[in-house]
């Protein structure tokens, strides 16, 4: 009895061995199977860890290297906006610098309604500016701001997300920032005289206006999916509507000539609709700026549009101009065919600094040239009105011939001709292949020079 028990205890022992070892073995394939998931991962990875980036987001960074240059063709190129403008937005009361050194960074383990800790933050109020303006500048990639701000993907996504609220923010409070159509008689008269200094027989033309359509994200909502899609385009749109003024306020009213307004259109902003769905018609999405025609300008004032665009209803009847249609019938009377001619190119020709306003919009804003997120309709209105009151700060505030003779070059010359001509027919990949930010920063600087 005794031999049998032993021999039982010996038999167990054994397959206790047995199932631990088969126990190692299942976890050494499994620890062998998850790590090669992470290797197979990491060679797509798009994100950097710590130890990849440069130890100190605040010392010896691309963005410190920019930050300390003060040189307004590198801030320009990268940036959008010379070292005052940027200035302008990060210093003073109620300026950028001063919402984010008093206010906490929203996060779920913090208190909105604590004290800042801004010691521990990885960037101060002027990085922190610097990474928002980078990114609406640029098409890059994530990757790539971590990069040149060596911060890694979490911290970069939660101060992308405050550095937007807080610039929206401060830009509201901005007067140079401000877009407002404007109502009385004076201003208006004002804008139609700087108009006929170049089209002497479009009187009462105050400003132009048209459509932009920015591309989209494809929604896994069919609804949404649908109401993002214009058939005409045959893509996924986000569509908006610009009225442009002819002024820029870097110059005194008395002191723009004719000479000026050939030369150097500024384009601000005075009203816009923006974040409509793709599927949307210009006469729909447009509805608020005729209404502001309606009730806000008096009778003899207008827009000048493109013969496509709609005119609106009888109730602002004559308050949008556009050139003569293709096989539209005039008048055979000579002396009156003339004039309506002479008329009509001169509405044609200034019909196309809404165009121009178009492309500086969407040339000096490289988030405006990828897929729109389509996840938040907030976070992507708040994106796009931030772009257009932006570039009313640099309209107001950079100068009229600056635009043109300084940051137009610039932005031109660190990129392809073709993308400021061809925008519309280029590809996703290409745009983000020939962005200027990501130019800048990948460019060698000798430091022996």
């Amino acid at each position: 009895m005794l031999v049998e028990d032993l021999n039982y205890d010996y038999d167990y022992d054994e397959e206790e061995a047995a199932a631990a070892a088969a126990c190692a073995i299942i976890f050494h394939q499994l620890l062998v199977a998850r790590q090669a998931r992470i290797e197979r991962r990491r060679s797509h990875r798009l994100y950097l860890c710590r130890r990849e980036l440069l130890p100190n987001p605040r010392v010896g960074t691309p963005w410190q290297q920019l930050w300390d240059s003060q040189e307004d063709r590198a801030f320009i190129t990268t940036m959008g906006f010379d070292v005052a403008t940027f200035r302008l937005l990060l210093e003073g009361p109620g300026r950028f610098g001063e919402r984010w050194e008093s206010s906490p960074i929203p996060r779920n383990d913090v208190s909105r309604v604590g004290g800042p800790r801004t010691w521990r933050r990885s960037l101060d109020g002027a990085g922190a500016l610097g990474l928002v303006l980078h990114y609406l500048s640029s098409a890059m990639l994530e990757v790539s701001l971590q990069q040149i701000f060596a911060v890694i993907p979490s911290t970069l996504n939660r101060y992308l997300e405050f550095a937007e609220e807080i610039l929206f923010e401060t830009l509201c409070s901005l007067k140079e920032a401000r877009i407002s159509m404007p109502r009385q008689v004076p201003k208006l008269q004002h804008l139609s005289s700087l108009i006929q200094a170049r089209h002497p027989l479009l009187e009462g033309a105050f400003g132009s206006i048209d459509g932009l359509s920015l591309l989209a994200q494809e929604s896994d909502e069919p609804e949404l999916e649908n109401a993002t899609y214009n058939g005409w385009k045959t893509s996924h749109c986000i569509n908006n509507v610009l009225v442009f003024s002819p002024e820029g306020e870097s110059f005194p009213m008395s002191q723009i000539t004719a000479n000026d307004f050939v030369n150097n259109f500024v384009g601000v902003i005075i009203s816009a609709v923006l974040n409509c769905p793709g599927s949307w018609h210009d006469a729909h999405v447009a509805r608020p700026i005729f209404e502001q025609l309606r009730t806000k300008i008096p009778d003899g004032f207008y827009l000048v549009a493109d013969t496509a665009f709609p005119r609106g209803t009888a109730s602002i009847e004559g308050k949008i101009r556009a050139p003569i249609k293709s096989g539209q019938q005039i008048t055979a009377e000579p002396i009156a065919q003339q004039y309506m001619l002479t008329v009509n190119r001169q509405l044609l020709s200034y019909r196309q600094t809404a165009e121009w306003g178009m492309r500086t919009v969407q040339g000096s804003f490289g988030r405006l040239r990828v897929p729109l997120k389509i996840s938040s309709e907030n976070h992507r209105a708040r994106l796009l009105e931030t772009c257009m009151r932006l570039t009313n700060v640099r309209a107001r505030c950079v100068g009229i011939n600056q635009i043109r003779s300084v940051y137009m070059p610039i932005w031109k010359a660190s990129e392809d001709e073709q993308l400021w001509l061809d925008l519309g027919d280029m590809v996703f990949g290409e745009i983000r292949r020939r962005d200027r930010v990501s130019r800048f920063h990948l460019e060698v600087v000798n430091n022996n020079e």
